[in-house]
Formats: structure tokens, sequence, C-alpha cells
């Protein structure tokens, strides 16, 4: 915050009348312009209106995925199938377009920054596909870890409730793509230190945060179990993690529950160290 600053008492009431709506009206601007900052980044939007109004759309989105899943298995017509997509994807845009918004207004590097190159993050060499997982459709997105934080928690080190899942793990623990799909984002400098966003062929983005090292381009394809960087500490942490979210949009705002999101692709993800 910036220092505080004393007035002179003021001469009349009028006086005092107009400094005190001068302040008020400051206040409440500074207030709209600043987004709040949790220990894992920023919030898309100042306001709480403007959070549940994303929470409505990203559960409107959800249950409309579900619908389709529900005709899929179920056989329907394919014009009914076409019409509940096409809806799917309609909510997914208008998430999309209202969650950009607010974060090219509050300069989150996923909008304005995404290659990373502003603020240099440090990317090692390019990944390679791995020759031993090439037939694994999905995975875990690391190995020996052990789960903390998990999604919607509430916390001191969030400004909200936490959006995504902890896989505590030592720092330098290789973080591996869960699916294949393609590099969307690679940011650095906010709450989520050095990140990584994969879309993947569902439409779904994967995040990988507080890296610290990251091994992949923008628009680069990668395959499930392949390197994508390294686990670290950076950006605002208390210790060395991978903070795994599951996205509808590239944006803060549109998460899901990781967990089930895995289980859906036959990943199991256990609650203690599992080997290599």
């Amino acid at each position: 915050m910036g220092r505080e600053h004393h007035a002179r008492l003021p001469r009349t009431r009028a006086r005092l009348r107009a400094a005190t709506g001068s302040a008020l009206l400051a206040l409440l601007l500074l207030a709209l312009a600043v987004a709040p900052a949790g220990a894992e980044g920023p919030v898309s939007g100042g306001s709480g209106g403007f959070r549940n109004g994303a929470a409505r759309a990203v559960r409107a989105h959800e249950m409309a995925r579900e619908r389709v899943d529900r005709l899929r298995e179920a056989d329907a017509l394919p014009a009914r199938i076409e019409a509940a997509e096409r809806r799917r994807k309609e909510l997914r845009s208008g998430l999309w377009d209202r969650l950009r918004a607010g974060a090219r207004e509050t300069g989150d590097p996923v909008a304005v920054d995404a290659s990373g190159r502003q603020g240099h993050c440090p990317f090692g060499d390019r990944s390679r596909p791995p020759e031993l997982r090439a037939a694994q459709a999905w995975t875990a997105p690391t190995r020996r870890y052990w789960l903390s934080a998990g999604f919607a928690a509430k916390g001191s080190h969030w400004a909200h409730r936490h959006t995504g899942q902890d896989f505590a793990v030592d720092s330098g623990t290789p973080v591996y793509a869960v699916g294949s799909g393609v590099v969307r984002i690679t940011t650095c400098g906010d709450g989520f230190g050095n990140q990584v966003l994969v879309r993947h062929g569902d439409g779904y983005f994967t995040q990988y945060a507080h890296l610290s090292r990251i091994d992949v381009r923008p628009g680069q394809q990668v395959t499930a179990g392949q390197r994508i960087g390294l686990s670290g500490a950076s950006g605002n942490v208390t210790g060395p993690h991978l903070h795994f979210e599951v996205r509808i949009t590239p944006y803060a705002g549109s998460a899901v529950p990781p967990l089930p999101w895995l289980r859906r692709k036959a990943v199991q993800v256990a609650g203690a160290p599992v080997a290599s």
C-alpha cells in the first residue's frame, strides 16, 4: 500500500464534505481496480459478484458436459448429442470471454505474456516424448508424492478457496503432462510462479504451477508422461510442491475438481507416495 497522507482540517463544512467524498471515491476506484491475490495467484476480477458469476458459469458448463456424456452413454440420436454439445461450447465461450477480460484488466501474465518471455522464465532444454510411456493415454502429473491441499480447501494461504490439488514433492522432481495435448501457455512472475498450461483434446486445460524449470514451449505437442518441467517453490508458496489444476479455459476462475477429472481418465491418484 502507499504512504498515508493526512490532510489539513478544512475551514468549512462544505470543504470537509468535498474532501471526504473525494477520498471515498478514490478508495472505491482503488478497490475496483485492484484484484486481491492469494498465495496461489491472482483472482480474476476484484468483486465477489464477478467470482460468483464465474462460479455459476463453471457449474452450468459442467452440468452441460455431464448431459453430453449421458447422451453418448445412452447412444442417443446424433442430433440430440450435437445440440447438447453446442450448448456446452456456448457456455464455455461465454466463460472464456468473461475471464479473459478480467485477466487483461488485472495484468495476469496468462492473458498478457503467454510465452513467458517478458518474465524471463527459466527454460530448460525441450523435453521429448517418453519411450516407455508412449501407449499410456493418461497419467498422474508427478511421482513419489503425497497429497496436501485439495480442491476448494480453506486456508490463510489463499484469498479464497484453493483452486487445484497440491502434490507435495521435493524441489526438482519431474512434472509430467497428464495427457496428450498442446502447450498453450508458459508464464512466470505472478503468484503461481513458473507455470505451464496444456490444452487437451477434450477442450480442458491442465495447469502445472510453482515449477523451478520449464522444459516445454508454447505450441509444442506433448504426450502423456512427457516431462514438462521440474517442481519447485516459485511464486507465493510456503514450500516446494506441484500445484495441479484443471480448467475449462486458460484463465483463473474456471477450475473444476481435478481428482474426479483424472478419475474419468482412469487415473487413480493415491493419498500416499507411489513408486515411479
